[in-house]
């Protein structure tokens, strides 16, 4: 039996669902002879895609065709045609719905892309041919695909996702199910053997770890384990399936000034629910790469924890991005309005698409951002940045609910 569920963003309202229990083909689109009626969304094609039944490896298996012109993403990622899993979200189109595919049925489910199921099929020296480039996961054995076995404690990596001075990152495969009690990905950072030595690297991944378990919020990753082993410290945490606001503006261009300036009220909703803990923490590295798009929502989720400062300890290393960071950050005194700072560079760089250096000039009696030669940023938003970016810790916004109600302001919403 195959179940679709229209995720809403609403959680006041019930989410429609269409059953289908003995059906081989299933269209989706806005056209009135499909089988998944989506009439009221203009970005769906009139016969957007079809869920096809495929057995032909003996196995059941369903294969997603999308036919309409702006595109379908499942779990995230941008396809044209691909077997799909158990509990899979697929986009039609960028901004467009998002439906929950759901098969229950007594014979075994095969898990093959990007966020597999658990019941797999126990296949012996399986070769793994005939999967797509993209797949983590056997279509025929539903087994990893991986060129070594590489286990970390529970967790099974799959690749490297990230490397840097301070450590690795991986995506990893947990199995057992001893996170959530089903077997899941997620991300695994492992701090570098030599930065051991280093005693603000350890301190800070310590503290990493630390603060993200302690925290709540959709809008920050979900923090799962910390442990050692084989001398080595790691940290797992949820994976966000999305991109990050650096690459997507270098991918696709700049966005409108009314998606930025909601993306930035988001973000503001993070700032005010970090810097009203006890003790208020700071951030410290708000820029685009550290904010995520999440593809299933399109909300933003605040990664990179690892430079958060909690108000009250003692003052240490500067940190914070060049263009990005306040004053007071850059000479080693952060405050919660220090990420209020950040908002307004992170702005300029989404609707411009270029460094905010750029804008600001140094003039006498004092330096900001110039943003008279920005043509989409009306007089009323300019002056919202302006005064987010202002030197002066008493001339800015006192925190962050207070620029997200001059954002909100700025659209007329």
């Amino acid at each position: 039996m195959i179940t679709f569920t229209l995720v809403s963003q609403d959680l006041s309202t019930n989410n429609k669902t269409w059953t289908f229990p003995d059906q081989e083909i299933i269209r989706i689109g806005r056209a009135s002879d499909n089988d998944v009626v989506l009439e009221q969304y203009l970005q769906v094609s009139r016969h957007h895609l079809e869920i096809r039944r495929d057995d032909s490896n003996n196995i059941p298996q369903w294969q997603l065709v999308s036919r309409g012109t702006n595109g379908t993403f499942v779990n995230g990622v941008l396809i044209t045609q691909g077997l799909i899993t158990n509990h899979s979200c697929i986009q039609l189109a960028e901004d467009g719905p998002t439906l929950e595919f759901t098969r229950k049925s007594s014979s075994v489910v095969v898990n093959s892309l990007v966020n597999p199921a658990v019941n797999t099929p126990e296949v012996n020296n399986c070769d793994h041919e005939g999967n797509l480039p993209q797949n983590l996961f056997c279509v025929h054995c539903g087994k990893p695909i991986v060129e070594k076995e590489f286990f970390v404690k529970q967790y099974q990596v799959l690749r490297t996702i990230g490397q840097g001075g301070m450590g690795t990152t991986y995506l990893a495969w947990d199995q057992q199910g001893t996170i959530s009690g089903d077997p899941q990905l997620l991300v695994l950072k492992e701090m570098n053997s030599n930065m051991e030595k280093v005693p603000k690297a350890k301190e800070l991944f310590e503290r990493e770890a630390r603060i993200l378990k302690s925290l709540q919020h959709s809008g920050i990753p979900q923090y799962y384990d910390f442990f050692i082993e084989n001398q080595k410290k790691y940290l797992a945490m949820e994976l966000v399936h999305g991109q990050d606001l650096e690459k997507m503006i270098h991918q696709q261009g700049t966005i409108t000034v009314e998606q930025g300036v909601k993306w930035m009220l988001q973000v503001c909703d993070i700032l005010t629910y970090l810097h009203s803990l006890n003790p208020p923490l700071v951030h410290r590295d708000v820029k685009p790469a550290n904010i995520m798009i999440r593809k299933v929502d399109n909300n933003v989720v605040l990664l990179d924890f690892g430079a958060v400062k909690e108000i009250g300890t003692p003052l240490g290393t500067r940190i914070g991005a060049e263009g990005y960071t306040a004053p007071e950050q850059a000479r080693g005194k952060p405050c919660p309005q220090s990420d209020v700072y950040a908002i307004a560079p992170t702005l300029i760089f989404l609707l411009t698409g270029q460094n905010p250096l750029k804008f600001y000039n140094f003039k006498r009696g004092g330096s900001r951002f110039d943003l008279s030669a920005i043509a989409t940023i009306t007089p009323q938003l300019q002056q919202v940045i302006e005064q987010a970016s202002e030197t002066k810790l008493k001339q800015r916004y006192p925190n962050a609910k207070a620029l997200s109600q001059a954002l909100q302001a700025s659209l007329h919403l």
